[in-house]
């Protein structure tokens, strides 16, 4: 099976299935497209594959001509139909794995495509999950899946874990040329996943076991999380000692060595950084043992949209204006700059908490027209208009896009909160600037 496999693998005869749509599986659907395989993508949303099969792309970094061009010549189709699984030769699983309220792992996604794989699985298939999970996930959950079909893991069906590494908006890096980390319950497995990928992957980084590979995931994203969490906890200590933390921050990325620059801001975003060191915290409370670094770098993240709510209040304050009542203008909802992904991010939370204490509350993003909220509420956001800048008491930047002219922000706003140091370099504008951590300062400036 392995021999048959491989040889499918590199003569591109093999059929790849994709379950999956979203995020992480729709560009790794195109870049096998792309290497010359016929792909089956597989979701359960009727509505996400009446999009993509009339070419019409829901995911930013794939362009709607690259997915039009696929469709078009019969190497993509996008199917919510599960018994087309069973003419693939190999399926890639990336489903969400959110955590649930309690901040434990929902595993309903990926148990749900497991099963569905099971149902169709045939010797001679490679599985691959790429969802971001606990450690122990691909061998506890997906093997025994396929093992009580009456299939022998390492010699009729190949099971690999492979850790997505997706970061949407990267003008660098895409699925294609981001290093893959690949790790089998054989030696097998390992060699099969790691061919498949090879075929589409300019590097592909075998590692010992699914384990190993679930947990390099984990340690990426809660290396972040960790560092980010000291560095906004940095940001606070030079507020109280009145120190600019730009200005320490930056003098301290000179050092050529032992030093990685990161920068505090409202708080982290996206379904990897704020979601992944949980998966590790969970598994590790289960055998006994309490991770310190990742819970306490949670509080502090999760505490900087109070912070700047709290900073939002100072500010007004002082120029004789309460939070109640208000209107507050938020720039930037997605959770980082550049995309239109709203998925954790802060600015949902500062908006919020704002709201609690009686503003009223306007947002503007260009990549984020509007967006549903948990409980249903659709938002809509408002046109950043010279009127709409005079018109709030406080203009609180969240998220730092590019394409906004913030030399126009400062010409027109009265007030403004700076969370991503953006207006530092301005000219003198007519809106006192607060920074993330700095005292109010006027004229365009923000520490």
């Amino acid at each position: 099976m392995k021999t048959e496999l491989l040889a499918k693998i590199q003569d591109r005869t093999a059929v790849i299935g994709v379950v999956g749509l979203g995020y992480v599986g729709l560009p790794l659907a195109m870049e096998f497209a792309k290497a010359g395989f016929r792909v089956i993508g597989y979701d359960v949303s009727q509505r996400v594959v009446d999009l993509l099969m009339s070419g019409q792309s829901h995911i930013q970094d794939v362009p709607a001509d690259e997915l039009v061009h696929t469709v078009g010549n019969g190497s993509f189709v996008a199917t919510t139909v599960e018994a087309r699984l069973k003419e693939c030769d190999a399926i890639s699983i990336a489903v969400p794995t959110p955590l649930s309220k309690t901040r434990d792992p929902d595993m309903a996604f990926v148990l749900s495509a497991a099963d569905a794989i099971a149902r169709q699985a045939h010797p001679g298939m490679c599985v691959v999950l790429e969802s971001t999970t606990y450690p122990g996930t691909t061998r506890e959950l997906l093997q025994p899946r396929l093992e009580a079909m009456g299939l022998v893991v390492g010699k009729d069906v190949f099971v690999a874990f492979s850790p997505e590494r997706v970061d949407p908006g990267n003008p660098f890096y895409n699925t294609k040329n981001t290093p893959k980390v690949v790790g089998g319950v054989t030696p097998e497995c390992v060699e099969v996943a790691s061919a498949l990928y090879d075929s589409c992957i300019d590097t592909v980084v075998p590692v010992s076991s699914p384990e190993a590979a679930e947990l390099v995931k984990l340690l990426e994203n809660t290396f972040r999380a960790v560092n980010i969490g000291l560095v906004n906890e940095i940001a606070i200590v030079c507020d109280k000692l009145g120190v600019d933390v730009w200005e320490v921050i930056n003098a301290a990325a000179t050092k050529p060595f032992g030093f990685m620059k990161f920068t505090p801001g409202p708080g982290i975003g996206g379904h990897c950084i704020p979601l992944d060191p949980h998966y590790l915290a969970w598994k590790m409370r289960t055998l006994n043992y309490k991770t310190r670094f990742i819970d306490l770098a949670s509080e502090i993240n999760s505490h900087m949209p109070e912070w700047v709510v709290q900073k939002v209040a100072d500010a007004l304050n002082d120029v004789r204006k309460s939070v109640r009542g208000s209107r507050v203008l938020v720039l930037g909802v997605a959770y980082k700059r550049d995309i239109n992904d709203v998925r954790e991010s802060p600015a949902l939370d500062v908006i919020h908490l704002l709201e609690a204490r009686g503003a009223h509350v306007e947002y503007h993003d260009p990549f984020v027209a509007d967006f549903r909220e948990e409980e249903g509420h659709a938002r809509k956001g408002v046109e950043m208009s010279d009127e709409m800048l005079r018109w709030a008491d406080a203009v609180v930047i969240i998220t730092d896009h590019q394409i906004v002219d913030y030399q126009r922000v400062v010409d027109h706003a009265t007030l403004v909160v700076d969370t991503r140091n953006v207006t530092a370099k301005l000219k003198a504008g007519r809106a006192k600037v607060v920074g993330l951590a700095s005292t109010a300062r006027t004229h365009g400036a923000s520490a």
